[in-house]
């Protein structure tokens, strides 16, 4: 939503309202199941690949799926699900780290 309300986001001027709408409510899920959650070893995180060639886009990102799982840095999709028992929970990652909701 952040990033969705800034005219300079790479992306500002895609308003499309079914996948938004469903990418809110995953974000809201993931903040009500980290909260769920807390007092157990599960951690509940949300990754943003990177704008990855895929059917929803017919193949127009400039990542691959392989690019999209593993960046060659920071919180990747791969990484976020072997954190350790101590890692973050409950936050929305791309591989710079932390995104704003």
């Amino acid at each position: 939503m952040t990033q969705n309300s800034d005219p300079n986001y790479e992306f500002a001027d895609l308003k499309l309202l079914a996948y938004n709408s469903s990418k809110t409510a995953v974000n809201a899920i993931t903040v009500l199941l980290a909260a769920e959650l807390k007092d157990t070893p599960i951690k509940i995180n949300a990754a943003d690949p990177g704008f990855t060639a895929t059917d929803i886009n017919q193949y127009q990102g400039y990542r691959t799926v392989e690019q999209g799982a593993i960046p060659t840095g920071g919180y990747a999709p791969v990484r976020l699900a072997t954190l350790p028992d101590d890692g973050s929970s409950g936050g929305f990652f791309d591989e710079n780290g932390v995104v704003p909701w």
